[in-house]
């Protein structure tokens, strides 16, 4: 396509999307609709003409808009704010997805459209709309209420949970055999197909999350160092966009790489210049994107599908605030949070058009999907601001309705809770307890990446060794002795973190006031027995991990007998080694309250 073809289909994009936004900011509608309604007034399917010449072109320009979108989302992810609300957002969204993904597949079977399209419709109204309920939750001036902190809090859950959903339908999508009506093949997939690509996805988050924070964060300090905006954006687009090319030679999905690196520089001191630099950037491109989404839209679908639409629409508003009001309630939060939080997540946006035309361009999906995708995003929108407003009046009403015993019942039930949770030592046990977890998993996680990356690797190693004359058994030996070097810091600092849990297991569980003088016994059985434990799974956990790259057994347990008298000569150093990684990854966590001032200093001449 030439140039002049390429500036006049942005410019007619740009123009109609400016104009239509503007309508919609001026009548306090959301701004994504009318990025939509810009795409339909263009589009293929309305009369008189089509005003786009090469759709190619827009729809690669569309898909940088899906990666600076995902980008910015993650710039919004921070791992204190998701601590803030705890379990609670995380097992609405839980109780969000198993609902809507239940009634979405039902309805798609009741109206015969196939189990491909029940699975994605089930995807696409799991999903809420950060995006619209920022905003509507901003315009009305409540972000600082009680309910928009689980709000925020869920959303943040709901994104990350969106994007491993989405590798998840791309890889069933591939691996299922698809028939001409929609119906799964007799292949199908198994649990342990899923559960392994839900284990691969948590491995790549964990190794890419924790090597991304140790790295990417100081690469920006360096380059702030020179005060230089152009420089800084220009450096985080290449991170951006190279981080993604890694993702999508390891087969994932892009926008999980755009939503990953966005998270981890979001944990850079730079975070608010970076987020201010890049807005205009994704505005433009994201704009384009939506304008997309509107160009696919057919009306004569949404005529044909109408029922359709309002059967979804309603499902969506009462599923979502059945679903995640429940879990609130049980949490204890009380009846006019739970109302409110399960009426602001009443709507499905921008993540449902992603999964819509992801189905579509895997060839699993019919394309009715995406009109009733963006009528049911409209209405939903549309109706979000009224049901935050109604959600007090409608909760006191609910409550004056009620039983007066049932009341007192719902207070004994929050006093309860309160009552049960950890107070003073046990509380701090219970804290170090999971602190200690987690690190564990951490360390594992990465001795689980380097060998995955050493078996990946070991067939272009091999063969660049065999140029210099070395035995393939010989190769394979250096990639395995390279990858235990490499995870040796990790695997001791596991074996030492597991000791430190066995002693604080050991002082909380036994009691000298039930045990007696046994206590002092049955506390170094349980002391010495965790370690043990952890050592023999240390070890099944290599062995696994080895099978792919030593040829046999008993060259196993040769290497594992230098391996073990390596660690143990060079303990010392690996605990040195890890302890400067762990203070790395600690001071690049610490609170960043001082960025604002870091940023005021940066735009200093």
């Amino acid at each position: 396509m030439n140039a002049a073809g390429f500036i006049q289909d942005l410019a007619i994009v740009m123009l109609v999307a400016g104009i239509v936004t503007l309508l919609f900011h001026r009548f306090k509608q959301p701004v994504v609709l009318g990025y939509i309604l810009a795409g339909v007034v263009i589009g293929p399917y309305t009369p008189p003409f089509e005003l786009i010449n090469d759709k190619d072109t827009i729809d690669t320009m569309a898909g940088l808009g899906v990666i600076l979108l995902l980008f910015a989302l993650g710039l919004e992810f921070n791992l204190k704010k998701l601590a803030s609300v705890g379990w609670t957002a995380f097992f609405a969204v839980l109780a969000e997805i198993a609902v809507m993904m239940t009634l979405g597949y039902s309805i798609a079977m009741y109206f015969g459209w196939g189990s491909m399209n029940g699975i994605f419709l089930g995807a696409m109204l799991s999903v809420t709309s950060s995006t619209i309920i920022i905003k509507v939750i901003n315009d009305l001036k409540l972000k600082h209420e009680r309910f928009a902190q689980l709000v925020f809090g869920i959303v943040i859950f709901d994104d990350m949970l969106a994007i491993g959903m989405m590798v998840l339908l791309s890889s069933i999508a591939l691996t299922v055999e698809v028939g001409v009506a929609g119906e799964v093949g007799a292949t199908g997939v198994g649990v342990a197909a899923v559960l392994g690509i839900l284990g691969k996805l948590s491995l790549f988050l964990v190794v890419a999350m924790v090597l991304g924070i140790l790295i990417v964060p100081r690469l920006l300090n360096y380059v702030a160092r020179y005060k230089n905006e152009e420089m800084m954006l220009v450096t985080v687009l290449g991170i951006c966009f190279g981080f993604c090319l890694i993702v999508i030679k390891m087969e994932y999905s892009v926008a999980l790489g755009a939503f990953l690196i966005g998270a981890i520089v979001a944990e850079s001191r730079q975070i608010p210049m970076i987020a201010r630099l890049i807005e205009p950037v994704r505005n433009m491109f994201s704009a384009i994107f939506f304008v997309s989404i509107g160009l696919l839209f057919d009306p004569n679908l949404l005529v044909e599908y109408a029922w359709p639409v309002v059967v979804i629409t309603l499902a969506v508003v009462f599923g979502k605030f059945f679903a995640a009001g429940s879990v609130v309630l049980i949490a204890g939060y009380g009846g006019r949070t739970a109302m409110r939080v399960g009426m602001g997540l009443s709507q499905i946006g921008e993540f449902s058009f992603i999964i819509a035309a992801l189905g579509q361009s895997l060839g699993v999906t019919d394309a009715f999907l995406y009109p009733i995708a963006v009528a049911v995003a409209a209405v939903t929108s549309l109706v979000t601001p009224y049901l935050i407003k109604t959600a007090d009046p409608l909760s006191r009403k609910v409550t004056e309705s009620m039983p007066p015993r049932l009341v007192y019942i719902g207070q004994l039930y929050s006093t309860w809770l309160q009552s049960i949770q950890p107070q003073g030592d046990r509380a701090q046990q219970a804290a170090i307890i999971r602190r200690i977890v987690l690190q564990v998993i951490v360390n594992l996680a990465l001795v689980t990446g380097i060998f995955m990356t050493g078996r990946y690797y070991s067939p272009t190693i091999i063969g660049s060794l065999a140029i210099w004359g070395a035995s393939e058994d010989w190769s394979r030996w250096a990639v395995w002795v390279l990858a235990v070097v490499l995870s040796l810091p990790f695997l001791l600092a596991a074996y030492g973190k597991l000791k430190v849990l066995s002693m604080v297991m050991a002082q909380s569980s036994v009691s000298p006031t039930v045990a007696g003088r046994y206590a002092e016994p049955v506390r170094r059985v349980i002391a010495e027995l965790i370690p043990l434990i952890a050592l023999i799974v240390f070890l099944l956990l290599i062995v696994i991990m080895s099978l792919g790259i030593l040829p046999t057994v008993g060259q196993l347990v040769v290497m594992l007998a230098i391996v073990f008298f390596l660690g143990w000569l060079l303990r010392d150093r690996f605990r040195k080694i890890h302890a400067r990684l762990q203070a790395a990854l600690i001071e690049t966590l610490r609170d960043k309250n001082d960025s604002k001032l870091e940023e005021d200093e940066y735009r200093k001449p």
